[in-house]
């Protein structure tokens, strides 16, 4: 397979890898995990809260790590997403990693718990680069925080965010097939597709 249809995604996360491969596959591309020495990337994140600057961060030092080796020369892409709750001033944002990892889903319950205003908005910014080119593109999925943690599957907050486009159930209520529909990184993924097949002949 030719390297412009091979894409290294930068990411430790192996539910990202998953959601990505339902989305690009069909376009034939071979999504594969980036890694090095065996073991994914370790970035040096810039100070800001726009999770575009973010990802082209990632992006160029993915380069800079693949540079030389028998990588050079394939895509590459990065995704950054987070949770942004309208409450709390969009946090956690850039930082919903570090939040799920430390409070988890209770504790942003907790923080919530007498708010009645739960609305919040995942959103995923995807960079693809190819070729010299930069695909970039972002996904907003707007709904609001569960006042209980619902359901087991997905990941991070899946269990305790309820998508406005569903039926009130959370992401984790759903299956993989009904989240990637409706979801941020669905979304995102799904307009780099569309960018990567250009423009109807």
């Amino acid at each position: 397979m030719p390297n412009e249809l091979k894409i290294l995604f930068a990411t430790s996360n192996k539910n990202k890898i998953k959601e990505a491969r339902v989305v690009l596959q069909p376009l034939g591309y071979s999504v594969q995990q980036l890694l090095i020495n065996g073991t994914p990337p370790d970035f040096i994140e810039p100070q800001t809260e726009d999770i575009g600057i973010i990802s082209k961060s990632k992006v160029r030092q993915s380069l800079e790590m693949i540079s030389g080796t028998e990588f050079s020369g394939f895509s590459i892409l990065v995704e950054d997403s987070g949770l942004f709750i309208n409450n709390l001033g969009d946090f956690p944002g850039v930082y919903s990693s570090y939040i799920q990892k430390t409070i988890g889903n209770d504790g942003i319950i907790k923080i919530l718990e007498d708010n009645k205003n739960r609305q919040a908005e995942y959103r995923a910014c995807s960079i693809l680069y190819q070729n010299g080119k930069y695909f970039e593109s972002l996904g907003i999925c707007s709904g609001k925080i569960s006042t209980e943690i619902r359901g087991s599957n997905g990941f991070g907050f899946d269990p305790i965010f309820i998508p406005d486009s569903g039926d009130g159930r959370t992401f984790g209520e759903m299956s993989q097939s009904e989240k990637d529909s409706k979801s941020h990184r669905g979304k995102s993924l799904r307009i780099l597709h569309e960018e990567l097949r250009g423009p109807p002949e």
